[in-house]
């Protein structure tokens, strides 16, 4: 193909744009903190070709890392395509090799056996090195100053993985990261690979185990003392995919299930639970331990999110009918047996946020998108087709709800949390709102919300002189986690 098509994936806030800019002193309206001082990174999907076939979906397009730099009030604002081995196959051909979301069987014969990574879905900062990270491969080094890709990130060749999650967890204690690999030996293969690398980066620990079935296992948690990896029937197949078919099927009709084992502790001691058919969830707000019992709070749904993952499956189900809630699943680990508690804690919603410090622990507060159906029709664009337009803030413990709803016309990316020195404040939210002005046009905006005052809406805004394209994932660096970084790549230039 020459030409984009024109479908939900490359319409709405997934029309492509394809341009790397840079910008410095952008306006500010209203005063942002001092304290911000660091930097906002995103993941921003955009492809840099046309697809090679008009059924392509947006989460193949090519990565692109986008920063935010905050310091004194001012911001400054850069974006670059990750250089993965495919981008810059198909940069040097002028044209797409890689066809049908991840499927290789429909790939240009030119690149059998290449990486089709697009590391596309979240920027991850851990030992001073800042990853862009898709599941489906290895993460990708990036210069977090000039953007510039330095290449594929393997721990030096000591991980046995071929994939990586977009959604390590890292210990607020003890700075260690936590991650896994699904498809970890291959293409539809059962095989999760789970690693932990310690605060500095180095792999310590890396463990295989088999699902139950070839799952997308998107995200995971971690508490104080375990690891817990759902897992959803949204089911891969080597043979359709041999066939040229979809990588990923939804079937309503099979269980879920939950494993669960020591987080320092041997896969053979994981633990499995069943869960209840057809539901998926594709993103968790925390998990924490409460003496034998293991809270999981899970952004539930009653089918997949994803309307080209449904299809696949057989599964004919309007977005608009899909039904959830932020689930609070609990496992008695002194308990035998399959079976867990579940209740509804708040309404549906994803792209869930909580503190950093946080992670793991059981907590006060979070933050996550939902779409208010008084806002008006939803903005179309985003990885699922609709767009979120209310940010919702949620107490666990006490049930308290508190909202942030946008105009009609508007939609909003997932927030990013920048804690605050006062104990006695919950810090700020940064995320990037776009407001529709045509078909395929919007005016976006960096918004700066106090994070325990959302219904007071943004405390500053930053305009953006041109276009942008929806964002999956982001994460905050703080200035002296960015300064420190840099220092010991000096030091290491030095030596």
């Amino acid at each position: 193909m020459t030409q984009f098509p024109q479908t939900i994936h490359f319409t709405g806030t997934n029309t492509p744009i394809g341009v790397e800019w840079s910008a410095r002193n952008l306006d500010v309206i209203g005063t942002i903190p001092e304290e911000i001082d660091g930097a906002f990174f995103r993941a921003v999907p955009d492809p840099a070709m046309a697809p090679m076939f008009e059924d392509e979906v947006a989460l193949s397009a090519d990565g692109m890392v986008a920063k935010f730099d905050i310091r004194g009030g001012t911001v400054d604002y850069a974006i670059k395509y990750v250089e993965t081995e495919r981008y810059l196959l198909e940069k040097e051909a002028r044209t797409a090799l890689f066809g049908r979301y991840r499927n290789p069987y429909t790939d240009d014969p030119s690149v059998a056996g290449k990486d089709r990574t697009v590391a596309n879905t979240t920027p991850v900062w851990h030992g001073g090195r800042l990853l862009m990270t898709k599941e489906d491969g290895l993460g990708y080094e990036v210069d977090p100053e000039t953007l510039e890709t330095i290449g594929r990130f393997d721990y030096y060749g000591a991980l046995k993985s071929e994939t990586f999650t977009a959604h390590p967890r890292i210990d607020p204690e003890t700075g260690e990261m936590f991650f896994f690999g699904y498809e970890a030996g291959g293409l539809a293969s059962l095989d999760v690979a789970y690693g932990i690398a310690d605060k500095d980066g180095n792999l310590i620990s890396e463990q295989w185990f088999k699902q139950p079935y070839c799952s997308t296992i998107h995200d995971f948690t971690i508490t104080e003392k375990y690891a817990v990896f759902p897992i959803f029937p949204t089911t891969a197949d080597l043979n359709r995919l041999k066939a040229g078919g979809a990588h990923w099927a939804h079937q309503q009709d099979l269980e879920s299930w939950v494993g669960i084992m020591p987080r320092y502790g041997k896969v053979e001691d994981m633990r499995w639970f069943k869960g209840p058919k057809g539901v998926s969830a594709f993103h968790f707000l925390n998990a924490y331990d409460d003496g034998d019992l293991v809270h999981l709070d899970v952004c539930l749904s009653d089918t997949c999110a994803f309307g080209f993952m449904r299809e696949a499956g057989g599964v004919e189900r309007a977005q608009q009918s899909i039904q959830g809630g932020m689930t609070r699943w609990t496992f008695d680990m002194s308990k035998p047996g399959e079976d867990f508690e579940s209740r509804v804690i708040g309404p549906p919603g994803d792209m869930p946020r909580i503190p950093d410090a946080s992670q793991g622990r059981m907590y006060r507060k979070g933050w996550y998108l939902t779409i208010n159906p008084e806002g008006g029709p939803p903005v179309p664009g985003g990885p699922v087709g609709v767009s979120f337009n209310m940010l919702v803030q949620i107490e666990p413990g006490n049930g308290r709800i508190e909202a942030m709803p946008l105009e009609p016309g508007m939609a909003i990316n997932e927030p990013v949390h920048v804690p605050s020195s006062d104990p006695d404040k919950d810090g700020w939210l940064l995320m990037v709102v776009d407001r529709q002005t045509g078909e395929n046009s919007f005016d976006s905006e960096l918004w700066v919300v106090e994070a325990d005052a959302v219904a007071k809406g943004p405390i500053a805004r930053v305009p953006m002189p041109l276009p942008m394209r929806a964002q999956v994932h982001g994460w905050w660096v703080s200035r002296e986690q960015l300064d420190k970084a840099k220092a010991r790549k000096a030091q290491g230039l030095a030596a």
